[in-house]
């Protein structure tokens, strides 16, 4: 009878030991959940491929036609909606230059770039070219608008011209862009980066913008120079050919506009200023057309 009880204790024993391995091995094996919390894990990269994608979307809708201006707003254009948008502001821009000594073309690719060629909701809403904040100095109509902070508050005008002319006021009345206008009129990417280095925009690519606007649509030939020159030789030459209203002669008392001409370019071919050249011509706006008769003497 011992010896039967002896007999039943250890297989008792035998069969604890055995189902004590096989827990221990359910526990190794259950590394299975482990392998679904590394997948888990990696999940997130994956999705994160997935939402770097949209980014490439501007580069696969990108075309040599279009161009992303960036500033205080972010619009889509065309070239053609640049070189029309040029086309309509570059006498005021010149004009601008010769009065204030701004170059035209800084003030043509400042223009372009903060209001998105005229698209851009505060060239729109608030004829604002330039997105110049209240500051405040400011004592006129303003309007809300996010930028580096929530709903700022930024100048509002009648009119594209108003705006043309308080950004020339608000650069040579504001001291500390007094050093820029030290520098060489034609010298468009000093002045490019001189405006970044005193304040004027936050973006650390701002001159590399506004450079390249410049340099893509030749916006320094507005300067004068070289190229201004042989742009009012030109003039005179397609002048001379049509022999009307005195274009062809010594000392004209007309002129007759023909196209290329602005008031800038006129006033220096007769040597007088834009705002004589104006108030001769009872002209309120930079705009001439093809074809208008001019007052020279």
């Amino acid at each position: 009878m011992n010896k039967i009880n002896a007999l039943l204790i250890l297989v008792l024993l035998f069969v604890s030991c055995h189902t004590n391995k096989s827990v221990i091995q359910t526990t190794k094996n259950g590394s299975k959940p482990n392998t679904s919390m590394v997948k888990a894990e990696r999940e997130p990269i994956i999705n994160g491929s997935v939402e770097n994608k949209p980014k490439a979307k501007p580069d696969q809708n990108y075309t040599p036609n279009t161009q992303i201006l960036e500033a205080t707003t972010r619009v889509k254009v065309t070239n053609n909606m640049i070189l029309a948008y040029i086309e309509r502001y570059k006498g005021v821009a010149q004009s601008n230059m010769e009065k204030y000594g701004i170059p035209a073309s800084i003030i043509l690719g400042q223009a372009i770039l903060e209001s998105g060629a005229g698209t851009g909701p505060l060239s729109t809403e608030a004829n604002n070219h330039f997105g110049i904040k209240c500051h405040k100095d400011w004592l006129g109509e303003s309007i809300k608008y996010d930028d580096d902070s929530i709903a700022e508050c930024f100048r509002k005008y009648y009119n594209a011209a108003d705006s043309f002319r308080d950004h020339a006021v608000f650069l040579t009345k504001g001291s500390r862009y007094s050093f820029l206008f030290k520098l060489n009129k034609t010298d468009y990417k000093a002045w490019a980066k001189g405006l970044k280095a005193a304040g004027y925009a936050t973006d650390a690519q701002y001159p590399t913008k506004l450079i390249g606007l410049i340099e893509r649509f030749q916006l320094y030939k507005y300067d004068g120079g070289d190229l201004g020159q042989k742009e009012i030789q030109l003039v005179e030459k397609l002048s001379g050919k049509m022999g009307l209203n005195g274009n062809n002669q010594q000392n004209p008392t007309e002129y007759l506009v023909v196209k290329g001409d602005t008031l800038y370019s006129i006033s220096k071919k007769f040597q007088i200023s834009v705002t004589e050249l104006k108030n001769k011509n009872k002209i309120s706006e930079n705009t001439i057309s093809i074809g208008q008769n001019l007052k020279i003497n």
